[in-house]
Parts: structure tokens; sequence; C-alpha cells
């Protein structure tokens, strides 16, 4: 199948948003260690009555994200229709838990309070990756209203026979009408 333009621009935004779901699993990480031991006082962490809620789905939005790039990046090099019904479902999961961590990140800024570098740093990322990821999962189904976009779900140029589609003999090329051997 030709390079479609959601290919092309899918394939970049895939291993952007890897990376980035990758450095704010990191950094939320490393906040939830230190939220478990109770060193909220920690110069580079600080938090407020939400920073618990927001960690638990930030990491489980990173955790699902990297996880929905890997089935993208086979979809990606795969280009088809079968492939984009996994690809789009996983993607949009992680986009539904990234929003659902975004709605917490707003929160955590809206309760305001001291707040260290690494937090902030984990809500910026989060913030971002939704919009991002939204951007992806449009991207993948965009092939619903041209192919020229990508593959959508209606795709059947892939897997038919040679010929006429008719069951053939092993022996010659004369079609069986209605046998079933």
């Amino acid at each position: 199948m030709a390079q479609t333009v959601g290919r092309n621009i899918a394939a970049p935004l895939l291993f952007l948003n890897l990376l980035m779901y990758a450095i704010a699993l990191g950094f939320a990480s490393w906040c939830t260690n230190r939220y478990i031991n109770g060193q909220t006082s920690h110069p580079s962490f600080g938090g407020n009555g939400a920073t618990g809620f927001f960690l638990t789905f930030a990491i489980l939005a990173c955790v699902v994200g990297m996880v929905s790039k890997f089935v993208g990046g086979a979809h990606i090099r795969a280009w088809r229709g079968d492939s984009l019904a996994a690809a789009g479902s996983a993607s949009l999961v992680a986009w539904a838990i990234t929003a659902l961590a975004f709605g917490f990140a707003c929160k955590e800024i809206n309760v305001g309070g001291y707040r260290g570098w690494r937090l902030r740093a984990v809500e910026a990322f989060i913030i971002i990756l939704t919009f991002t990821q939204l951007l992806y999962v449009l991207l993948l189904h965009a092939g619903m209203f041209s192919s020229k976009y990508g593959p959508g779900y209606r795709d059947t140029d892939y897997g038919v026979g040679a010929g006429t589609g008719e069951p053939v003999h092993k022996g010659g090329a004369v079609p069986v009408a209605g046998a079933r051997v």
C-alpha cells in the first residue's frame, strides 16, 4: 500500500509520545517513591492532597500509553485495517486514562501549595501528552474519512485470492462450482 499522509505524520508523533511517556514514567515513579516513604518535605517534591491520586493515574497512564505505542508501532509497520483495530482501541484507552490523569493534574495545580520541580514536570508532561495523544488517535482514525489518510475499517483490498476468488483444484486452474471438498 502506498505511503499516506496519516502514516507520515503518525510515525514521528508515535515516537515522540513514546519518549514523553517514558520520561513522565521516570519522574512519576521517583515522586511516588518519595510519597510512599513520607518524604513530602523533600525540596524537589512537595505536593498536596491531590498528589497521591495524580501520581497513581499518571503512572497508569504512562504504562498504558507506552504499551499502546508498541501496538501502534506494529500498525504503522503494517498499515492495514486489521492492525488499525488493535492500535486504535489501545490508543483510545491510553488517551482516556491520560485525560483522567490530566484532570487530577489540573486539580493539583488548582489546590496549590508548594510543588517541587519534578512534580511540576510530571504535571507538564501529562498535560502535553493529553493533547498529543488525542492528535495521534485522530490521525489513526483519519482513514475513515478518506483512503488517502490511511486504512479504514472497511478496506478489503488485501487477503483476496488471485483471479475470481473462486476455489480451484490444486492440479488445475478450473474453478469448482459449489463444491466443498
